[in-house]
């Protein structure tokens, strides 16, 4: 089963901006698996699956993303009953996790894929990496830096919402991340 989680932050307030480009994300994948999302109030999480997929949504903000994803996985049984002894032996989540997150370094309209990588300050994925107790998961780093970025700080931008532009050529690059992700 492929299990792939998108970061962003819950609530209207944040619902088109760029930091939430893998909660945006996963509403088009669950659309074009034709899946309907679950809340799940317990794990902090909303949940879409099927025999081939599970998609995770974390409703805490993007920096807590580790704890109710790590809470998920625990109660679907991805996750060891002992985990401490799996950290021991084998923490490999390359063959079937994907994280879907916003990336600051990126040009908008591109997307890198990276395995076994540090957070490089993102700290949706640092949360993941340490409850997980690992980095070694697939990440999708989605692109949203444009010519703002030089005149903006940081931590505005990322809560900008996309331009009409920009919002327009979004499921394009939707579209190429579901397709490579089906592949795999």
């Amino acid at each position: 089963m492929k299990i792939i989680v998108g970061l962003g932050n819950p609530g209207d307030k944040y619902e088109k901006t760029r930091h939430n480009v893998g909660f945006i994300f996963l509403d088009a994948l669950a659309q074009d698996l034709d899946l309907d999302w679950q809340e799940d109030k317990k794990r902090k999480a909303y949940v879409a699956r099927d025999s081939e997929f599970m998609l995770i949504k974390p409703f805490s903000f993007m920096n807590l993303s580790g704890e109710p994803l790590k809470a998920v996985l625990s109660y679907y049984k991805i996750l060891p009953k002992n985990f401490k002894i799996f950290l021991q032996k084998n923490n490999d989540f390359s063959e079937n996790l994907y994280v879907v997150h916003d990336d600051f370094d990126i040009e908008f309209g591109k997307y890198k894929m990276s395995t076994d990588s540090r957070s490089a300050g993102h700290n949706g994925v640092q949360s993941i990496i340490n409850h997980l107790k690992t980095k070694n998961f697939n990440r999708y780093r989605v692109g949203i830096k444009n010519k703002q970025t030089e005149f903006i700080p940081k931590e505005k931008f990322v809560l900008q919402r996309f331009s009409r532009e920009e919002e327009v050529l979004l499921p394009a690059l939707y579209q190429e991340i579901i397709k490579d992700i089906k592949e795999k």
